[in-house]
């Protein structure tokens, strides 16, 4: 899996690999069982600080999308053990959606359009799975 990052971005780097490991699981180019890169080879790899990718990592950990053992390394979870939708989840969705469509609102997108992005970027993600 490639992992491209934005230096000059707002978003934290951290916040980058994090989501680019959530839809590489998505889109099943990582697959359950699958073995990541240490912390340290990420980072040589990527070239950024090893204590940001293990941020990160440990993020996906408590998250529920990766296991770190101390032989096996760092291990993407079984299909059955992926995070589940919750009641939890669906108040922070909603939290990460509203500025969104507030934006959306602001620029004219009407509800259609938003829906159609969304559905979009939702067929994409899961298309690359038959890639």
């Amino acid at each position: 899996m490639m992992i491209e990052l934005d230096l000059q971005s707002e978003i934290p780097i951290y916040t980058q690999l994090m989501d680019q490991i959530i839809e590489g699981i998505a889109s099943g180019r990582l697959e359950p069982g699958e073995s990541l890169p240490s912390v340290r080879s990420l980072a040589s790899d990527i070239g950024i600080n090893l204590h940001t990718v293990n941020k990160a990592y440990t993020l996906l950990k408590q998250e529920g999308f990766i296991q770190i053992h101390r032989k096996k390394g760092v291990i993407v979870v079984q299909k059955n053990e992926m995070p589940q939708v919750t009641e939890q989840y669906l108040a922070k969705l909603g939290q990460q959606l509203r500025p969104v469509v507030a934006e959306s609102l602001c620029r004219g997108l009407s509800q259609e359009q938003l829906t159609g992005i969304i559905t979009r970027l939702y067929n994409d993600i899961q298309s690359q799975n038959k890639e």
